[in-house]
């Protein structure tokens, strides 16, 4: 990933003081006692589609019969997993390959997280197994760097797919974080893998504001966007399909400890990212940051739509 909003940002000893503080409050409401099938306690990062997806996990395992604990907007990766790692939470909702990327840093291992979802957690979990955390199944619904353009830039060019700009790259402006001309998946990624040579770059934000205002101005003619965001829709853009597959496998994996994943645990957390999907996800996400709506009510929403 380029820049994942919940990427590595802070020292080790910081992380560890802020676990401290952030687990000490509850950060939302838990089922009033305590069941005889157990309690699970699960975290969020600190954006709406983590709070999203830890409600729809809570909601479905309160809906059979487990305790929950939340500890919604528990901090970034360097605070979240850590307190996977020591007990204090038991289940957050991952992504393969920023979770493979930083548990591997951790153990000082060469980061190897590639464009096969499976895979990603299949390492993940050979390096998760010695502290006694599982990565479940890989979601179809995936949160990933990708690039966007304008419906009518799409319409115009006939694009839907990174492969078919070779025609129009080179009169193209190409908008991204200031990083991008330096990061792998981003500016040379696209051209070592595709081929493509821009006119030019302009520096902006990360998927950000900034992105979507120089697409609908016209001052960019193709931005680095995530593939989820809720404002893709909002500002009727179009992500055009990574087919020479550039960009890491970043699909949503529960995270959980093993002592808390059996048998009926494993199969619902699973049949949840079975029906998950990237379209479902980046609506959620619109439903929250641009309308407004509370994430969990959204999710209680996909939950009982679902038959969770």
């Amino acid at each position: 990933m380029l820049l994942k909003r919940s990427s590595v940002l802070g020292a080790s000893m910081v992380a560890l003081a802020l676990i401290t503080t952030a687990c000490g409050s509850t950060g939302g409401t838990s089922s009033a006692s305590s069941s005889p099938k157990g309690t699970i306690t699960i975290a969020s990062f600190n954006f709406s589609e983590s709070i999203i997806l830890a409600h729809i996990y809570a909601d479905a395992l309160k809906n059979k019969g487990y305790t929950v604990n939340y500890r919604d907007k528990l901090g970034n990766r360097e605070v979240v997993f850590p307190a996977l790692q020591n007990g204090q939470i038991d289940l957050y909702a991952g992504y393969a390959a920023t979770d493979l990327t930083f548990a591997e840093g951790k153990q000082n291992i060469a980061a190897d997280a590639g464009s096969d979802a499976q895979a990603n957690v299949s390492r993940l979990n050979a390096v998760l197994n010695s502290a006694g955390i599982k990565a479940l199944n890989p979601s179809p619904a995936v949160d990933q760097n990708a690039f966007a353009v304008t419906k009518a830039e799409a319409d115009s060019n006939h694009l839907s797919k990174l492969s078919d700009l070779s025609s129009v790259a080179s009169n193209w402006v190409l908008g991204g974080p200031p990083e991008c001309p330096q990061r792998p998946f981003c500016q040379p990624g696209l051209k070592q893998t595709y081929g493509l040579n821009f006119k030019s770059f302009k520096s902006l934000d990360a998927g950000g504001p900034l992105t979507y205002a120089a697409l609908k101005s016209g001052d960019i003619n193709i931005g680095l966007v995530f593939s989820s965001d809720g404002g893709i829709s909002a500002n009727n853009l179009v992500v055009l399909q990574d087919d020479k597959h550039l960009e890491q496998a970043d699909n949503i994996v529960p995270l959980i400890r093993s002592d808390k994943a059996n048998s009926e645990v494993t199969d619902l957390l699973n049949s949840i990212d079975a029906k998950l999907n990237t379209p479902d996800l980046t609506a959620m996400n619109k439903s929250a940051d641009v309308d407004k709506n509370d994430p969990t009510d959204i999710a209680a929403t996909w939950v009982k739509d679902h038959g969770f």
